[in-house]
């Protein structure tokens, strides 16, 4: 019987390979210290569009194109999100750096396919303001997502606004009636002219703008911001319903400072995802009235116990609650889209 085996050399031994090279694998991922630093501005099919640091007031600064890098793995990245990224930084389409981080967010705008959709979508994150743009006419205001907005900026700590257009064409009596007792700003704009207090609304504060097709979204950014080449569309006359012409969601530098956000016009928006508490909890005045609430009280039922508090309270808080009511009793009821 042979005794090679015995013999064999250390060099004699044949050493599989392993995957991927001869190097060992590391848990340790690269720290990207040097990583730069920008906020989204634009996403399409996987491609990021990234403005870093700007230059000076007003600047986008330099804009970059990027891919997620692997490390990332199913981490979703979408407009307004603040990340780290590495390789080739100028600028040049056809060179893409990598989006190594994202950092943590402030806010997240978010709303589902419908009301029995249990997957949350994310609008736009980091944002501090979310405008409501409706039009007095052509097309005639959808109040079912005027609240359901309202609903969501609420549950997202967004701070809501509303922005009324074609005014000079039709008084927004009714939107002022219905909106009025809530605290939050509303502004009209006539002939397609941005008011000064909208314009100082929107300074330094990171701003989504939704609204169905055809209420004049595109119109009012490319007024905010001349230059801008926002698509915009028109209201066919025999539907009323607008024409969908933003295709997707970008966030523009306002020249004051600031971001807007244009939207694509919105087809629906399920809130299947909203805690009930946090929208009561942008009723502040509101709350001594709940103290002695059942337990799980929804606040709209026979045996809330601010019903019989209300009865004692002065008419602007009475209003308030009805308007709480309208926005909680909204998260559910259907409301036609207007697309």
């Amino acid at each position: 019987m042979s005794r090679r085996h015995d013999r064999m050399d250390e060099d004699d031994v044949r050493v599989r390979p392993t995957r991927g090279g001869s190097r060992p694998r590391s848990k340790d991922r690269p720290s990207h210290d040097q990583a730069a630093r920008g906020t989204v501005i634009a996403v399409d099919r996987g491609r990021f569009t990234v403005a870093l640091a700007p230059t000076g007031p007003g600047s986008e600064g330099r804009t970059v194109y990027a891919v997620k890098a692997r490390e990332l793995g199913r981490k979703g990245i979408v407009v307004g999100d603040d990340v780290d990224l590495v390789g080739d930084l100028s600028g040049d389409i056809d060179n893409q750096a990598r989006l190594v981080r994202r950092h943590e967010r402030t806010s997240n705008l978010r709303r589902t396919a419908d009301d029995t959709d249990p997957v949350e979508r994310v609008i736009v994150a980091n944002a501090t303001q979310l405008a409501i743009v409706t039009a007095t006419t052509n097309p005639s205001p959808s109040f079912g997502l005027i609240d359901r907005a309202l609903v969501a900026a609420y549950d997202s700590g967004v701070r809501p606004i509303l922005i009324v257009t074609k005014t000079d064409l039709v008084p927004p009596d009714e939107l002022r009636r219905m909106y009025s007792p809530l605290d939050f700003q509303m502004f009209e704009v006539s002939d397609r002219t941005p008011p000064t207090a909208l314009q100082d609304a929107l300074r330094d504060e990171v701003t989504v703008v939704i609204g169905h097709s055809g209420v004049g979204k595109s119109t009012l950014v490319n007024n905010l911001v001349p230059g801008t080449g926002r698509s915009t569309g028109i209201v066919n006359v025999v539907t009323g319903k607008g024409r969908h012409t933003s295709t997707n969601a970008r966030a523009i530098a306002l020249p004051g400072g600031g971001w807007i956000v244009d939207t694509p016009g919105i087809r629906s928006f399920g809130l299947a995802h909203v805690d009930l508490d946090r929208v009561i909890a942008a009723f502040p005045d509101l709350a001594a009235g709940t103290a002695d609430c059942p337990r799980a009280c929804s606040h709209d039922e026979p045996d809330c116990a601010l019903n019989e508090w209300a009865e004692h309270q002065e008419l602007g808080v009475r209003e308030r609650l009805a308007s709480m009511r309208r926005l909680l009793t909204g998260r559910t009821a259907s409301y036609e889209t207007g697309d």
